[in-house]
């Protein structure tokens, strides 16, 4: 569908909310500034969790400290609330830089265990000390005034609310469109897969994980002045689940998720609160049963969430064609012949296993070097060791004048070396041109507030081009706006090294790139390799398709048992006895 159809949506929506206090009565409008300030916290958790793959169930932590830090300010030294705003953001803010640095380097289920710990600690921390009211809480908190007017009403406070939701849903939906935001999709993929992009994963992590700190701050600066009282109860690890339980069921993946959540799971509360009380005495606990049960549900039937549901019919905007655009710097390749890559007496060992053992060779520009031998010869060990996956034991790896073992992994991509996977590693619900822009990354340096505010739409043209040149350079054009995962796997290997070729890398290791490819795509494959080696890049392959190989390649190394047992012209290779007894099984 049409961009149309999601502006009018919008539109709908946005005339809807604004008009809901004058036909609405008290009960709706209340109601909805309470969704508002859940939306807040769920959108920074589309951000972590939906975009990023980052569970956290401490996000009611982050509201409760946004809360208490404006309601202490406010009633201790009767300062202004709109002090607190900044100040229940720094305090956030610097608690979530803290709490990251210390957890942020797990992930899985250690990285959500761990929030579960703080989170409760900091529930802990509130009821317990006195200066913050214990568990009595502080009352008294002075409402908001704008200009001198007081927005003690609900539905004065409503016109505050939905401003700031919208401003917050318009800032994160441009995020998420911008470098960055296709940075913090990517780290789904894997760390393997960020670095290989030159993506630095842990301090993009801290930054989103902050980034959902601070909206949390706003819903709980939000939240105190209009209860104008706050006690710890409000911000316990089970409303910390139900936040998250708001994100699923809307739809982790989608900004708008983060609002339909909200309005779901806060309407069907209302509603359960006066429902269940006339069934049971225990309508605390057959609540959560309620709650577990739409969780499988959702699950089972709509794991994008409710609005997933929508999007076979809503679809999605319109695909951007800019014009304007900044061209982004490209390297001079070096002239044919000089050598890129020299790997001397590289040496790995796992404990008593000598995976590689004293392996030579180098890649020079303009020459493709394949890289053979049986499985378990150590040749995917080569392969990480080149990548910065696994350190070596001995020996060195030389890129230009940089010695490898000194550089970070995600540095190797801004020295001009890029590569792709033995499984394919795409972000399959992004386009193809989104996946190709990744590539571009190091490129270009615009950061979250830029990307935010859209001050980036030229650079962010000219990273679009250089997509849609390399897309065009591998002739899949015509799949730019497609989703990548409904590709079939031939021309996702291809979309690789198109996101390889966006790097604007001097060498491109590839790990098995004809593997599961039909006759025609590996044709297609072979002559797409040549044209690169006759623009003046280097490549270096694994492959097990002897055929492509020996079709293909420059020059060949041979390894069995992590030594290299040949090196030379394919023709040489094939006819090498020592290479046709370990490799082919017999000497002809």
């Amino acid at each position: 569908m049409s961009g149309k159809r999601i502006k009018l949506v919008s539109s709908a929506a946005i005339i809807f909310i604004a008009l809901l206090p004058v036909f609405g009565g008290n009960f709706y409008v209340t109601l909805f500034n309470y969704i508002g300030i859940y939306a807040l916290v769920v959108l920074g958790l589309v951000l972590l969790t939906g975009a990023g793959g980052l569970i956290s169930f401490g996000q009611a932590a982050f509201v409760g400290i946004g809360a208490y830090s404006t309601a202490f300010i406010t009633t201790k030294f009767g300062l202004s609330p709109w002090i607190g705003l900044p100040v229940a953001l720094i305090v956030s803010g610097l608690v979530a830089v803290i709490l990251g640095l210390v957890t942020l380097h797990l992930s899985g289920h250690y990285l959500a265990l761990l929030t579960i710990a703080w989170g409760m600690t900091i529930f802990l921390i509130f009821g317990n000390l006195q200066f913050l009211g214990g568990h009595s809480g502080i009352t008294d908190i002075p409402p908001l005034s704008v200009f001198g007017i007081s927005l003690e009403s609900n539905t004065r406070y409503f016109y505050l609310i939905w401003p700031l939701v919208g401003l917050a849903m318009l800032l994160a939906n441009w995020l998420l469109e911008s470098r960055q935001g296709r940075a913090i999709r990517a780290l789904r993929g894997g760390k393997v897969l960020a670095e290989s992009l030159g993506i630095n994963v842990f301090r993009l992590r801290l930054a989103v994980f902050t980034t959902a700190a601070l909206l949390a701050g706003l819903a709980g600066w939000l939240y105190a002045h209009m209860q104008r009282y706050i006690g710890p109860t409000p911000f316990d690890l089970s409303v910390g689940i139900e936040f998250l339980l708001m994100a699923v069921i809307g739809g982790a993946g989608s900004v708008g998720g983060a609002l339909l959540g909200a309005i779901v799971i806060t309407s069907l509360r209302t509603i359960l609160q006066d429902f269940l009380p006339l069934v049971t005495s225990r309508a605390g606990n057959l609540e959560i049963v309620v709650y577990g049960c739409l969780f499988i549900l959702m699950l089972q039937y709509a794991r994008s969430g409710l609005i997933g549901l929508f999007v076979p019919y809503l679809g999605s905007g319109a695909p951007v064609h800019p014009s304007a655009a900044t061209s982004l710097p490209r390297r001079t390749l070096p002239q044919k012949g000089t050598a890129l890559l020299r790997v001397e007496e590289l040496t790995k060992r796992f404990g008593g296993l000598v995976a590689v053992d004293r392996v030579d060779f180098s890649v020079s520009a303009g020459e493709i070097v394949g890289l053979i031998g049986p499985n378990g010869a150590g040749k995917s060990t080569i392969f990480n060791l080149i990548s910065g996956a696994l350190s070596p034991s001995n020996g060195r790896i030389v890129f230009g004048e940089t010695e490898l073992s000194r550089v970070r992994p995600q540095m190797l991509v801004q020295l001009g070396l890029a590569r792709t996977f033995q499984h394919v590693k795409l972000r399959p619900n992004m386009t193809t041109i989104e996946n190709v822009m990744l590539g571009a990354y190091t490129r270009t340096k615009t950061g979250f507030i830029c990307g935010s505010l859209r001050l980036d739409r030229r650079i962010e043209a000219g990273v679009y081009n250089e997509a849609l040149l390399q897309l065009r350079r591998v002739g899949l054009e015509a799949k730019a706006d497609e989703l990548v995962g409904s590709l079939p796997l031939g021309q996702q290997r291809v979309v690789e090294i198109a996101r390889a070729l966006a790097t604007d890398p001097m060498l491109i290791i590839l790990d098995e790139p004809a593997a599961g490819l039909r006759r025609a795509e590996k044709r297609q494959l072979s002559e797409l390799l040549k044209s690169l080696r006759e623009s003046g890049m280097a490549l270096l392959l694994v492959e097990h398709d002897m055929d492509f190989v020996m079709g293909l390649v420059d020059r060949v190394v041979m390894v069995d048992f992590g030594k290299k047992l040949a090196e030379g012209l394919p023709q040489e290779i094939r006819n090498n006895p020592i290479v046709q007894e370990a490799y082919l099984g017999s000497v002809a």
